[in-house]
């Protein structure tokens, strides 16, 4: 049942824009990493960042109103189910992350984003040099990534009770080794 392969071609059946696969990368690799800081299973984590957006291709205006009957269908677990519909809270979802597990998806998932956005416009596009005082320059531009909400993500920090800078420092170390999957390994 948690087989990436399996999580992928689920995901390819229900979306299908590059750039939305690279962000459910993202958000696998960083759930990845926070899972293993925790000694919890890294390859559950990784799938349900995976399968974090499950419904936007086909259902962007009722996102998450649709992922539960398609991971059900698929024969996901509950826990799994809630978790993912727990990344949209007040937002899309009234599913209020409560595990540890569902408030670093909820964390992570706008900031993958902002990271990318930031290594983007790095003049090596990488994610490799990025360091943690570059996102924070970015953070204050409103104008700069401006669909990613810098509300919800300090939300997200403050339900882990981490620091800003250091959910930033974790995540972008978390991207690092999946640069060349995500196109932010750039010219280094």
């Amino acid at each position: 049942m948690l087989n990436r392969d399996a999580a992928i071609a689920l995901w390819r059946a229900n979306n299908d824009d590059e750039s939305q696969y690279r962000h459910a990368l993202a958000v696998e690799a960083a759930m990845r990493h926070f899972a293993l800081q925790k000694s919890e299973d890294a390859d559950y984590w990784g799938i349900v960042g995976l399968l974090h957006d499950i419904d936007y291709g086909r259902h962007p205006t009722e996102h998450l109103k649709h992922a539960r009957p398609i991971l059900a269908a698929a024969g996901y677990p509950e826990p799994l189910i809630r978790a993912v519909e727990s990344h949209g809270w007040g937002i899309c979802s009234e599913v209020e992350p409560l595990l540890h597990m569902e408030k670093v998806l909820f964390a992570v998932d706008e900031l993958t984003g902002f990271i990318a956005a930031c290594s983007m416009v790095r003049p090596s596009k990488s994610v490799l040099d990025l360091e943690v005082r570059s996102v924070r320059k970015k953070w204050g531009t409103l104008a700069f990534a401006a669909g990613v909400s810098r509300v919800v993500i300090e939300k997200g920090a403050g339900l882990l009770g981490m620091d800003l800078d250091a959910l930033i420092a974790e995540t972008i170390a978390a991207l690092r080794p999946v640069a060349a999957d995500l196109g932010l390994k750039g010219s280094l």
